[in-house]
């Protein structure tokens, strides 16, 4: 088997080199084997683990060679949270026949509806915040990101559910983002249910209680007819069929609310947090989109808003410099194949590394920088560019996410006027599987930015000389 160059070290120093910081990992490999190589970071036995970041080699992964590679166990650590009906969880026909039905209603005109409700949301979260706040901007994307879910994907309106529903979510999506609890989902072994003292049988409990509340809801809504203006994800797939006349059931609702909660809490939360960052770090990108943004006038159309040049260009580069997820769906090869010159036997994992991807500088001049006006001066293809992940396996919820996005920054950014508590490069920090700004960063609210010229002026002269240190560090760097 002929197989990229890669570490020769014991498979367990390269595991735990891999879980102890995956961008250092990335960075020490790529510098010396390049951005395709070979690694075994599953264990002590583990098999050979190819990173792969050359368009070419993803391209292969998720067109020509799709349909060798098999998925299920590799997705095994989240089948306690997502369950067995999960999109994720299935292959070949049944995958099919649920990206199909989930589909229509994760389109981008479906959710077009929704842009009022998203705004809205994020208006009442952040209409307390008064001069001088110190705002952490991660909690805050993180509370509006799981009311967007709660509201647009679950459909559900505040109230006493929701209130449970959305304080036991949190509480979980809070807990899995510790290396600590979340251990429990990678070792068979330690999910054992000795009651609620132990920790999976807290996890258990704490899972029950959600599902009785979805199940709830899911029930309340088939009591009754089927609202066709409804346009919440939860009533679209209810009313959805497949093409030989079937619904999906409960069990399969309720496995593709948690799979869409799973993966787009987090996501979009994170996502904002460092387009907030980095836009505080570059005054001069900061100030081209505020001027886009005040073109639409004072409360513009969410769908024009949405598909704003600059707006769209500022988040898929926040997606770019430091992607929230390092790599893409693994694949297991079950059958050998050739890409690129290397020949791989079946039991290989081929991984499609969105941050190797990205960080090329045959693909991005200068990758490690923030700058939003690559993506107007080129079109990147979906090998080159995929934070999403790509191929049958892509994120479903990637047009939900965008357009959350982009919708709450303009609104926060239309609306308020921020000074960045970081003035120097930072390097992430790991939150669950997540990579964010670290948890001291901060914006402090300067002011309303409609009620003063001279606030605004103020500030802009406080971010002019930020700015000028901000680069005199990099020099430094």
């Amino acid at each position: 088997m002929t197989l990229p160059a890669g570490s020769r070290s014991p498979a367990l120093f390269q595991t735990l080199s891999l879980v102890a910081d995956p961008i250092a990992f990335f960075d020490r490999y790529s510098a010396k084997y390049g951005d395709t190589f070979t690694a075994r970071v599953l264990g002590p036995a583990s098999p050979p683990v190819v990173f792969l970041g050359r368009p070419e080699a993803i391209q292969g992964v998720f067109t020509t060679f799709a349909d060798a590679f098999e998925f299920g166990k590799v997705t095994n650590v989240f089948r306690p949270l997502v369950g067995n009906e999960s999109l994720i969880m299935n292959e070949g026909a049944r995958h099919l026949r649920q990206r199909q039905l989930l589909m229509p209603a994760l389109h981008r005109e479906q959710l077009h509806s929704q842009g009022d409700l998203i705004v809205d949301l994020t208006r009442k979260q952040t209409q307390h915040w008064k001069t001088a706040d110190a705002i952490a901007v991660r909690q805050e994307m993180s509370e509006i990101s799981l009311q967007v879910i709660l509201q647009v994907v679950f459909g559900l309106v505040p109230g006493e559910r929701y209130e449970r529903l959305k304080h036991l979510l949190g509480k979980l999506l809070e807990a899995i983002t510790s290396e600590l609890y979340s251990i429990q989902f990678f070792f068979a072994p330690l999910q054992q249910n000795f009651g609620s003292w132990s920790p999976w049988g807290q996890f258990l409990q704490q899972m029950a209680q959600i599902d009785s509340l979805i199940y709830a809801e899911i029930a309340e809504r088939r009591s009754h007819s089927l609202d066709a203006s409804r346009t919440d994800i939860l009533s679209v797939l209810m009313m959805a069929r497949d093409e030989a006349g079937e619904s999906i059931g409960d069990r399969e609702l309720r496995d593709q609310l948690m799979t869409l909660l799973l993966l787009g809490h987090e996501t979009t939360g994170s996502g904002l947090t460092w387009a907030f960052y980095w836009l505080h770090q570059f005054p001069d990108c900061l100030a081209k989109l505020r001027a886009e943004l005040d073109e639409l006038g004072e409360n513009p159309d969410p769908v024009a808003l949405s598909q704003s040049p600059y707006l769209t260009a500022v988040c898929k580069e926040a997606l770019r410099v430091y992607p929230i997820a390092l790599i893409s769906q693994p694949r297991k090869v079950k059958r050998a194949i050739e890409l690129e010159g290397y020949t791989y036997q079946p039991g290989t994992i081929l991984i499609p590394s969105v941050y190797l991807a990205h960080r090329r500088p045959e693909t991005y001049e200068n990758p490690a920088g923030f700058n939003p006006d690559r993506f107007l001066d080129r079109k990147f293809s979906a090998a080159e560019y995929l934070p999403f992940g790509g191929g049958s396996r892509s994120c479903i919820g990637m047009a939900l996410s965008m357009f959350e996005m982009k919708l709450v920054l303009a609104t926060v950014l239309s609306a308020r006027e921020f000074v960045s508590n970081l003035d120097r490069p930072i390097r992430p920090s790991r939150r669950g599987i997540t990579f964010v700004p670290p948890e001291k960063f901060r914006l402090t609210v300067v002011g309303d930015r409609l009620s003063s010229d001279i606030k605004s002026a103020g500030l802009t002269a406080i971010n002019q000389v930020r700015s000028a240190d901000f680069s005199r560090q990099k020099a430094a760097d």
